[in-house]
Formats: C-alpha cells, sequence, structure tokens
C-alpha cells in the first residue's frame, strides 16, 4: 500500500510513493509518548516538510486524507523542518493498517507544550493515504 500525493503546483502531478520510495527520503526519528499508545515509543519516517520540498510542492496548506476519508488540513507555514513526520514505523516495525499504518502522521508531543494541543492532536491522522498540497 502506498501514499498517494497530489501536488498540482509541482513536477510530481498525482503519484502513488511505496514505502521504499518514502524510507529513500531523508529519514527523521523521535522517541515519544502519545494519547495513543503505551509508553514511550520511537516513530521514524520522512518529515512531512521534506517530502514537499522532495517534490517541490508549494501551497497554502497541506491536505491530509486517511484510509476511512478523516482529512486534516495543516498551513504550509506551521510545518518545521523535522516535524510533523510521516510516520513508516513505530518501534522499528512497519505498521498494519489495525495498527495506525500503514503511515501516520506524528508529533515529537513530549519536546514541547506546543504539540499537547488539541489542534495537533486532532492532526496526527493515521491510516495515512493521501496528500493533497492545495494552493
Amino acid at each position: 500500500m502506498g501514499l498517494q500525493l497530489e501536488a498540482t503546483s509541482s513536477h510530481s502531478g498525482q503519484q502513488t510513493l511505496s514505502l521504499e520510495a518514502l524510507d529513500a527520503l531523508p529519514q527523521s526519528a523521535f522517541v515519544t509518548t502519545t494519547i495513543w499508545t503505551d509508553g514511550a515509543v520511537a516513530f521514524s519516517g520522512v518529515s512531512l516538510k521534506t517530502l514537499l520540498d522532495h517534490f517541490m510542492a508549494k501551497g497554502v496548506e497541506v491536505e491530509l486524507v486517511a484510509l476511512n476519508d478523516y482529512a486534516i488540513k495543516i498551513p504550509f507555514e506551521e510545518l518545521e523542518d523535522d516535524i510533523p513526520i510521516i510516520a513508516t514505523r513505530m518501534g522499528g516495525e512497519v505498521m498494519s493498517v489495525r495498527d495506525k499504518g500503514p503511515f501516520w502522521l506524528v508529533y515529537p508531543y513530549d519536546s514541547d507544550p506546543k504539540y499537547r494541543s488539541e489542534v495537533v492532536y486532532s492532526r496526527s491522522i493515521w491510516q495515512l493515504s493521501r496528500v493533497k498540497v492545495l494552493d
């Protein structure tokens, strides 16, 4: 199962990225607790900003959509270099759909109080399937 990227303002157009393609991009990792898991968990994957920069995607905001069509939007100006990440692994293991996979947008919740807000929690979309850049 891949991650569909749609960015009309870049050279990427619309494409589906495999786990291997995401793994080939610069990776970020951190350990954090979440309100959905027990104890501290290691997450790794590509940062959302790195993914968008790699494909030269430009826009006002990015929409992320889950397998169940739950969707969130994040303004481009709120993306940090390494935060949030599209986690491809939790605890070093690829995530199944049953366990919030295949991809989960996560923040280092423990690193700063600003990542422990209802807005950030609502953006922490799991079973991520599509990323769409909006102009």
